[in-house]
């Protein structure tokens, strides 16, 4: 059976900005929880990008939901698939690719294989999945589930989360929490501008951050 639930509210064009100043390795510095499993990776180098969850769970080897939802993607959404362990069928190709693109979608992000990969790198579509796969799901009609809580790379996903992916994996924010995870971790990486000038100048890192001083006294101590 199919289960489609409402298109979730989209998160405000000036928080999806101020996620796109932050590393998600910043943000691991500053929480532990959120984060995907960092086998799903990046397809394309180089690519931050944030937006709006848009939950979707597709066993098995029908992709029919999947081609349903790209007639009701906005621009600025992050489409997030769980493919219930399914390591074998990739569920998004190219004219996935290109559908997705044209609708304004920033991203795809799947617990799962994706195909034509030169077709992703050609029309520039940002994709987080766990590898290629040459076997692709197929327009069966059996099931599937739109804008449900997923689960994708061991991280509960949920239809208005506020999803950032780079280079460095994915993680996903409630959308009231993320304005100031945003905001401490933009202020972390200022303040590691300034740590690598004051290395520039000659400083020796475990005197700035503290380093030299624990392992002395504990040396002292002992």
């Amino acid at each position: 059976m199919f289960i489609v639930n409402p298109m979730p509210e989209q998160i405000a064009p000036d928080l999806a900005a101020e996620l796109e100043k932050c590393e998600v390795a910043t943000i691991g510095h500053v929480l532990h929880s959120g984060f995907v499993d960092p086998d799903i990776r990046a397809v394309l180098p180089g690519k931050r990008v944030a937006g709006t969850a848009v939950t979707l769970r597709i066993p098995h080897a029908d992709s029919t939901l999947l081609h349903y939802l790209t007639a009701y993607v906005r621009p600025g959404d992050v489409v997030v698939i769980e493919r219930c362990g399914d390591a074998r069928h990739a569920c998004w190709g190219g004219v996935i690719t290109n559908a997705m693109k044209m609708a304004g979608v920033k991203a795809g992000v799947i617990d799962g294989p994706a195909t034509d990969f030169s077709e992703i790198v050609r029309v520039d579509m940002p994709m987080w999945c766990r590898g290629p796969s040459p076997i692709t799901t197929k327009l069966l009609g059996l099931e599937g589930a739109l804008n449900v809580p997923v689960n994708v790379g061991g991280q509960t996903v949920s239809p208005g989360d506020a999803v950032l992916c780079d280079e460095s994996g994915v993680v996903v924010l409630k959308p009231a929490e993320a304005p100031a995870v945003a905001a401490r971790a933009i202020a972390m990486q200022e303040a590691e501008v300034v740590l690598l000038s004051r290395l520039a100048a000659g400083e020796k890192l475990p005197d700035i951050s503290g380093a030299r001083a624990m392992v002395e006294a504990k040396l002292l101590s002992a």
